[in-house]
């Protein structure tokens, strides 16, 4: 498994196409953001689920996390049973959220990728998609690395999705 941690609109989702393209055996990729899309209505804006705040700060409750976890169990089964799996996720808190990882991964081997971005950067790229609240970029950027530990680091803020893909690809190797 490889699993990329980054603030939103860091290019996390762009590095994971490029490294399905550049690895040389098939891999699947899944993102947190399929993750909340899969969710009902409901869930969505609740304090129980998940909930976007006007200022870009994201909140999640106790349905949230029994999916996730779930969610989890299923990538890391998939990797079990012989699939590649690439995850596109943003660790809200932190060590935390590692720490949720490492319990769902066990033994599995995991190269774990800190794609870093300036927050001014990822603010820009955030009003250019048009799908994130205006704030959650800045206020990830920072936010999604403290105290997470990482086998390899990207910075996307100058550098292509490509090259950073060949990166990480030449350490899957």
């Amino acid at each position: 498994m490889i699993i990329l941690n980054g603030g939103s609109s860091s290019g996390k989702t762009g590095i994971v196409r490029c490294l399905q393209d550049v690895l040389p055996d098939p891999w699947l990729a899944f993102g947190i953001d399929s993750l909340i899309e899969a969710l009902p209505a409901k869930t969505q804006a609740s304090e129980d689920g998940i909930e976007f705040g006007a200022d870009g700060g994201v909140s999640v409750g106790t349905d949230f996390r029994a999916l996730e976890a779930a969610w989890m169990a299923g990538l890391v089964a998939m990797a079990g049973s012989g699939a590649r799996i690439i995850v596109d996720d943003v660790f809200l808190s932190g060590a935390a959220s590692q720490q949720r990882w490492r319990d769902a991964v066990g033994d599995t081997d995991v190269l774990w990728v800190g794609v870093r971005c300036d927050s001014e950067v990822a603010a820009a790229r955030e009003v250019a998609r048009g799908d994130r609240t205006k704030g959650m970029a800045a206020s990830q950027a920072r936010l999604a690395h403290e105290g997470v530990a990482y086998d390899l680091e990207v910075d996307t803020t100058r550098t292509e999705s490509l090259t950073c893909a060949r990166t990480i690809a030449a350490r899957v190797a």
